[in-house]
């Protein structure tokens, strides 16, 4: 049995993963400095699956105390690596935050990894990487130009997928998978796990979610004068558990099959670009609750709209985001009222 190592697993996506991965028969062991995240989480992966992952409360750019964590599970066979700062608009008032946590973890992941001789590492990216496509670009594939990010989130995505390439050309033995992906929503089907931000949320369905609760008076949506159908923003919403497998496929893979290329992209999406707009009026269909909305301006860094060709990791990977939009949506309001 194959032990992987998850920094970030507490986290929304990082303990879907845990899940998964332990369904799929993986050992798992988390580094997690809970910064954005909560123990409790641990509870609810082990309602779930039966067992309690191993849990470090370590932080990444903590050189010593990582590095021990490798010596403590000597049998650590690939690493995937969520541990970041993840909301746009933070990088923008934030930027040293943001290129100090999201870089210097990485460099001292990979310095520790080739340490110990772990060859296999799987990269949390994001299609922040692609900027704003041009048309001819829609819906984004893999070679798709990365352009200039707008935030200092989607450029410390666009650096450690550099960084990582570069370590690849300097140690030939090190296999890398990243995974862009598009916007995750909804929580695990048992409502035992979903997103928990810490404060003020920066994602769509946590703000959809507590507005329909009664928690926040009203939403705002982020402009109405977009080139798009209504105005508003276009995102590829992708349900979290099927993000969540793709992670596991890309293990299996590096694990399991030869002939590889030693680094591969994948986009992580569902190839179906829905605006703001749309996921309200979906939400409330699904649900059955009126949502208490405005619109107003424009939000810096905010990219006018962006949606995956995911017919790689389909193909290669064998994985495909499949979940129909009304259960994700109701999946998202079920947590939330387990919350409430």
């Amino acid at each position: 049995m194959s032990r992987i190592l998850v920094t970030g697993g507490t986290g929304y996506i990082g303990s879907h993963t845990v899940v998964e991965l332990i369904q799929a028969g993986y050992q798992v062991t988390i580094v997690d400095n809970l910064s954005n995240s909560n123990i409790d989480v641990l509870q609810g992966i082990e309602q779930i699956t039966g067992v309690k992952p191993d849990f470090e409360n370590v932080d990444c750019l903590d050189y010593k105390n990582f590095n021990a964590v490798f010596d403590r599970f000597p049998d650590i066979e690939g690493v995937i690596h969520f541990a970041a700062s993840k909301a746009v608009g933070e990088s923008v008032e934030k930027p040293l935050m943001y290129y100090r946590n999201n870089l210097g973890s990485l460099v001292n992941l990979l310095d520790i990894m080739n340490q110990h001789k772990v060859k296999n590492i799987v990269f949390s990216s994001s299609c922040t990487v692609y900027g704003q496509p041009d048309a001819e670009h829609l819906p984004v594939d893999e070679t798709a130009p990365r352009k200039t990010a707008l935030s200092p989130y989607g450029n410390t995505k666009q650096i450690n997928e550099d960084i990582i390439c570069d370590q690849a050309h300097a140690q030939k033995d090190l296999n890398a998978v990243i995974l862009r992906y598009f916007n995750p929503i909804g929580a695990h089907p048992s409502a035992l796990i979903g997103e928990l931000p810490n404060g003020v949320p920066n994602n769509l369905l946590p703000f959809v979610t507590q507005t329909a609760a009664g928690i926040r008076e009203k939403l705002r949506v982020f402009g109405n004068d977009y080139n798009t159908p209504d105005g508003s923003c276009i995102r590829d919403y992708i349900y979290v558990v099927d993000l969540a497998k793709a992670h596991v496929k890309a293990i299996d893979r590096m694990l399991n099959e030869n002939g590889r290329d030693q680094v591969e992209v994948f986009n992580l999406g569902t190839g179906r670009g829905l605006s703001v707009l749309e996921i309200i009026r979906g939400f409330e269909q699904a649900t059955g609750v009126k949502l208490n909305y405005e619109i107003v301006g424009r939000r810096e860094g905010d990219i006018e709209q962006v949606w995956a060709k995911a017919d790689k990791a389909n193909n290669v990977l064998g994985w495909k985001a499949d979940t129909p939009l009304d259960a994700i949506l109701l999946s998202a309001w079920q947590w939330q009222q387990r919350l409430s």
